[in-house]
């Protein structure tokens, strides 16, 4: 009888997590570059696909969905699925998981990272000090401690981010799109301008929806603090760049660390690059290796189980309607 094929959208995945589905009877068919909707049609079209180890942001939509007769489940290897049509998935009975909280540690210290590089203002005194200057006794930093950071978006990312900045001695104000009760300490704020005009520091932890698609443009900059900082870990397309990039040409905004863009990877003539108060990296805030041993072991369990006719984790699901039709 021949083996289950599992594709894994990139190069590899963590050696635990191939283990597990190996010995679970199925076969690994790695894609590694850059993968486009023609890639993934070529590929369901020749091999009978039936589980998708979904690693980046390849496009599983409408299109590529109906090349893929044999798929039974998408596992995404971390938490954000906004390339894929769950919609288009769900009408086909095929189930949408996540890896749910894998990496959320990870994401939540590297926004944490961002924000007291830039609050220390670290970049610029790198470069400081790499051309030859030293120490100017009258420039002086904030402290963390005193500032006000809003957290927008209260899932498990934004929840831990929120600890970590309080445990730093921050006051931390929290917006979500459902009110929640903060915990000790901390404060929730229903309207999203009126957090971004006490917030010292913005941190981005909400999915990419129609609804987030641009929910910092122009008019949300205008709202905050000229000397804010603006953290995004989250998707790239939640801000509007070219309205980010006018807040911070203009001195509307103290600055920004940035892990994802509205376009990846983003040209290297992007003009945030220019910036000397923004901080960019290559979309790796759940690049760690405990993270990504645990995405991985998560994805492959959602697989193997749902392939059995089970549910490793209902947390997970992010179609639970079709649970009768696996």
């Amino acid at each position: 009888m021949s083996k289950l094929k599992v594709l894994v959208t990139a190069a590899t995945v963590s050696e635990l997590a191939q283990g597990l589905l190996r010995e679970g009877g199925t076969e690994l068919v790695f894609l590694p570059g850059k993968i486009d909707e023609d890639t993934l049609i070529s590929v369901f079209s020749r091999e009978p696909i039936a589980a998708v180890l979904l690693r980046g942001s390849p496009p599983l939509n409408e299109r590529v969905l109906s090349a893929a007769g044999s798929l039974k489940i998408i596992a995404k290897h971390g938490a954000g699925v906004d390339s894929v049509d769950i919609a288009a998935a769900t009408r086909r009975g095929i189930a949408v998981m996540v890896a749910n909280g894998a990496n959320a540690d990870a994401v939540a210290e590297h926004a944490l990272a961002l924000m007291l590089s830039l609050s220390r203002e670290l970049p610029g005194y790198d470069r400081q000090t790499r051309s030859g200057a030293w120490r100017d006794l009258n420039r002086f930093t904030r402290d963390f401690s005193a500032r006000t950071v809003g957290i927008v978006g209260y899932g498990q990312i934004g929840e831990r981010t929120a600890r970590l900045a309080q445990a730093c001695g921050a006051k931390v104000v929290i917006h979500s799109r459902t009110a929640i009760t903060p915990p000790a300490g901390m404060a929730f704020e229903s309207s999203l301008d009126r957090l971004l005009e006490q917030a010292d520091i913005v941190s981005l932890h909400c999915p990419l929806t129609p609804a987030t698609k641009g929910l910092i443009g122009a008019a949300q900059l205008a709202r905050m603090k000229p000397d804010a900082l603006l953290i995004n870990t989250a998707r790239g397309p939640v801000i509007d760049e070219q309205a980010l990039v006018a807040a911070l040409r203009e001195g509307r905004l103290g600055g920004a660390g940035l892990d994802t863009f509205e376009v990846e990877p983003p040209d290297r003539s992007n003009p945030l690059f220019a910036l000397p108060d923004v901080i960019v990296t290559p979309h790796i805030a759940a690049a760690t290796t405990g993270a990504m041993v645990r995405m991985g072991t998560i994805a492959a369990n959602n697989i193997l189980c749902w392939l059995r006719g089970e549910v490793h984790d209902a947390r997970n699901f992010l179609n639970p309607e079709i649970a009768g039709r696996g």
